[in-house]
């Protein structure tokens, strides 16, 4: 009878060994700052890049910190007395943090210090994620095939790896809705990054995965991190939550459209962009009045199709305010050869290689499709019966992050606009928006300027042309008089109709408050 595979190795889930692992920590300051302090600013930039010969150099002492950062960041063995000095060697070898190498000691998995301070709260405090050796730095060609399977372990199959921080769940992170909330919901967590930030501003958080392995991580994370407000439960999309609703459901979700579902981590296994249009359709149905869902998503370009028809579609018939934001595109080619080096693929056989590649524009030939979006889409259940407002662009520009806060000022802004006819807008009271500047274009020496271009310094970093009365009327926006008060000053200033240009103007106002350069008061 052949021998059973042994299953891949994972620390256990041990809270008073992750709370020992947590004082050590803290003691040698490996955390997030105290990492940027040792390596200094161009050796934890390479470390996100993963390359690692800068760090090496900056870790050589000895120290509990930097014998830490080599065993779980830099992924060393480490001489067991020196491993010894930072941490309660026995146990972590008894609960698999560690394995034993001889007179050495190296680490199982990843472990990741990480500042869990979206928005400045410093009194967030320090956190660590856990996830597979080698995939800590997430996105395309960047990640390892974990476990080595030495010592009598099994190597982690690639399909069930759990990866750790990289660009999409930090992205995510920085565009979340963050307010004091009851419960949370993160569908798809991985390795926790979106349930460890949930888990600072909502009484409960549900964290969700299809993949056993992940929720252990999940555990691992949050246990490591000091927090016990997460359930973790299995199964896929809203399957593991019945018709239980939340106030925030974010996700990060395996969006990339591939053809079959070879990854766990990355591949939906639905055909197309189905799975995340069945999760767009679906997050009405599970948030409270006022809730957010928030996602990461890929949608498809098809030949004769506008794309934002195509995901409009998604949210028709979720009741649900939504504003999608497309930051990048690209053709199918690119798409493909971007997820076969995340796949490894690069490094098989050419002819391998070619057979998945074609493989893979085979499927989207026949789909018809041109090109992949990717971007955020937010979603806002309304607190009463209205028509609900759906933006949905591209905007492929710098932005600043955290963008949470913006987007929840942008919904609020949508509920006033379609609160107020024109009268209403002129009898209301606006301030100009944080670091909103004015810039005048026009020949130099003119005396009037052929435009005039309103700039904002936070947030979405928009630019719009506006005419001068507009621009006379930003730049005396303070929250004092209303609308139409200062509209009136102005016309006896340029000896215009009052009447005509209260009567034109509504409209350039609309425009500026659903943009974000003038913020409603009261």
């Amino acid at each position: 009878m052949p021998k059973a595979a042994p299953a891949p190795f994972r620390p256990v889930l041990d809270a008073e060994l992750a709370a020992r692992l947590r004082v050590a920590f803290v003691a040698a300051d490996f955390t997030a700052d105290g990492c940027l302090e040792l390596l200094g600013a161009a050796a934890y930039a390479a470390l996100g890049r993963s390359e690692t010969v800068p760090a090496l150099r900056a870790t050589g002492g000895g120290s509990p910190r930097e014998t830490l950062l080599r065993l779980f960041l830099l992924q060393r063995p480490v001489p067991y007395a020196v491993a010894e000095a930072a941490l309660p060697v026995e146990d972590c070898l008894a609960g698999g943090w560690l394995l034993r190498d001889g007179d050495q000691v190296r680490a199982t998995v990843d472990v990741r210090p990480y500042a869990n301070d979206i928005g400045g709260d410093s009194a967030a405090g320090d956190a660590w994620i856990v996830s597979d050796l080698g995939c800590a730095v997430g996105g395309a060609g960047g990640i390892g095939a974990g476990a080595d399977g030495g010592d009598g372990t099994a190597a982690v199959p690639r399909s069930e790896l759990v990866l750790g921080v990289g660009g999409a769940s930090t992205t995510l992170a920085n565009i979340t809705v963050r307010r004091p909330v009851r419960r949370v919901l993160d569908l798809g967590t991985g390795s926790g990054v979106q349930a460890l930030y949930s888990a600072r501003h909502s009484a409960q958080v549900v964290a969700t995965d299809v993949n056993p392995r992940a929720l252990h991580f999940t555990g691992l994370t949050l246990a490591l991190s000091g927090l016990d407000n997460v359930e973790t439960r299995q199964g896929s999309l809203f399957e593991p939550v019945g018709d239980e609703t939340f106030d925030l459901i974010v996700s990060n979700p395996p969006f990339v459209i591939s053809p079959g579902g070879r990854f766990t981590y990355r591949d939906g296994g639905m055909a197309g962009d189905d799975l995340c249009r069945t999760l767009v359709a679906g997050a009405g149905r599970h948030l409270e009045p006022g809730g957010y869902c928030q996602l990461l998503a890929n949608w498809q370009h098809v030949r004769g199709e506008d794309w934002r028809e195509r995901v409009s579609g998604w949210i028709a018939g979720t009741g649900c305010d939504a504003w999608v934001v497309q930051r990048e595109v690209q053709d199918v080619t690119q798409y493909v050869e971007l997820w076969l080096r995340d796949g490894g693929d690069h490094r098989e056989a050419r002819e391998s290689y070619d057979a998945r590649y074609a493989e893979w524009l085979d499927a989207f030939e026949a789909a018809k499709v041109e090109g992949v979006g990717f971007g955020w889409i937010t979603l806002r259940k309304p607190l009463a019966g209205r028509q609900p407002v759906v933006r949905v662009e591209e905007w492929p520009h710098p932005v600043e992050q955290p963008l949470g806060p913006q987007i929840e000022r942008w919904f609020a802004r949508q509920e006033f606009l379609q609160a107020h006819d024109d009268a209403g807008l002129l009898a209301a009271r606006y301030r100009l928006a944080d670091e909103v500047v004015q810039e005048q274009v026009g020949a130099p020496g003119a005396d009037d300027p052929e435009h005039v271009i309103l700039r904002q310094n936070r947030g979405m970093r928009r630019a719009t042309k506006v005419d001068t009365v507009g621009a006379g009327f930003a730049g005396v926006c303070d929250g004092e008089l209303a609308a139409g008060q200062i509209l009136d000053a102005i016309a006896a200033l340029i000896d215009e109709d009052p009447v005509r240009l209260r009567d034109r103007t509504p409209e350039q106002i609309r425009m500026l408050v659903e943009q974000g350069f003038l913020e409603p008061v009261g």
